[in-house]
């Protein structure tokens, strides 16, 4: 069984490629939003943007706990 710091770093490790597919989905939707804000979408683009809201929030709660988890 791994000590506790090796277990960390894996969680660590784990919870950065979440991190890295937050942004990626952040990046495809803040591209659809602009699209639908330029053709008439402007309901749906309101709602991508608080979805986009929820992940830039997110996001920081993640890189918090992965800093503090590569702390230990």
């Amino acid at each position: 069984m791994p000590n506790n710091s090796e277990a960390n770093m894996h969680a660590a490790d784990a919870l950065t490629l979440l991190l890295h597919n937050q942004h990626a989905l952040a990046a495809a939707i803040e591209e659809v939003t602009l699209w639908l804000s330029e053709n008439g979408g402007g309901n749906v683009a309101a709602n991508a943007t608080a979805a986009l809201n929820t992940l830039d929030t997110n996001a920081k709660g993640l890189t918090n706990s992965i800093m503090r988890l590569r702390q230990l």
